[in-house]
Order: structure tokens, then C-alpha cells, then sequence
């Protein structure tokens, strides 16, 4: 599996209410969601994003409540993974369960640049920023969990 798109650069610690403010909530509806994806933190996010694009992060994204609204809404707008040093580790368990890619590589989230190009193979956790040429390596998924992203989440991956 791989994505290619070009990257939205967030700091250390985005949390759960930066993704998807709370007040949002009120509805169930992922595309409905999806429109108010990091709106806090960067307003025009939804407007900017197209499908395969990359979010590159500091330490801790995901950080605060644990709900799965968060990866969801990422994954929703299109986003096709987020890189980030670290994740929290409730929204990192989520991104699995909801078919969400994210990456962790400290390198690739220091040196990457908002607006770089960016490509990325899953199966081996290669990560290229195309704008520099530059290659970076991620610890990618064991194949078991590789298929639960591939066929969109953890209840997917049940049902076939």
C-alpha cells in the first residue's frame, strides 16, 4: 500500500480537540465531521487537503480524550497518513482500528516542510519527500496489521 500527496506540518502535542473540536459532536456523521477537521489549529485545512495528502507532526499527536473521532476525521477528509515522533497511545490504537496509516519517524516530522511532496510505501515504511529527495525510515506495521489498515479498520478486517 502507498500514498503520495503533499504535506500540512502541525507542532508537538496536537490534541484530540484541535482534530475535532468537541462541540462537534453532536453527530455521528464521519463527512459531516470531517468539515471541521483541525479548524482550530489550522482553519482552511479541509479546503486545502486532497486525497493522499500527508500530516507530519512533532511528539504526542492525538494527545487528550480518547475518542475515535479524531483518526476518523483525518482519514475522512482524505488524508492518506500522518508522520508524526510520536503518537498518543489511545490515538494511535484508533488509527489502527479505524484504517487510519500513521507513521512514527522523528526524522521525516523534523525535516519535512509544509508543502513538500511527499510519497510513502507502508509495506516497507519508506518514506521519500519528493521536493528533497530525501529518504527516511519508518518501522512499518507487521502484515496483520498492514491488512486491518488496508481493508479500512478493524471491523472491515473482521467481517471478510
Amino acid at each position: 500500500m502507498k500514498t503520495q500527496g503533499k504535506a500540512f506540518k502541525y507542532p508537538d502535542n496536537v490534541d484530540t480537540d484541535v482534530i475535532i473540536p468537541a462541540c462537534y459532536l453532536n453527530t455521528t456523521d464521519p463527512q459531516e465531521l470531517a468539515k471541521h477537521c483541525m479548524e482550530d489549529i489550522d482553519p482552511d485545512y479541509v479546503n486545502r487537503v486532497a486525497p493522499g495528502d500527508v500530516m507530519v507532526a512533532g511528539w504526542n499527536f492525538g494527545c487528550g480524550s480518547s475518542r475515535e473521532h479524531a483518526p476518523l476525521v483525518i482519514k475522512t477528509c482524505g488524508t492518506g497518513c500522518v508522520i508524526a515522533k510520536s503518537f498518543a497511545r489511545i490515538f494511535y490504537r484508533n488509527a489502527i482500528n479505524i484504517g487510519l496509516p500513521i507513521l512514527e519517524c522523528e526524522a521525516a516530522a523534523d525535516e519535512i516542510a509544509s508543502g513538500d511532496r511527499v510519497s510513502i510505501d507502508f509495506d516497507t515504511g519508506v518514506i521519500m519527500d519528493v521536493t528533497t529527495g530525501k529518504t527516511y525510515q519508518a518501522e512499518p506495521f507487521p502484515p496483520f496489521i498492514q491488512n486491518i489498515i488496508a481493508k479500512g479498520g478493524l471491523l472491515a478486517s473482521l467481517k471478510e
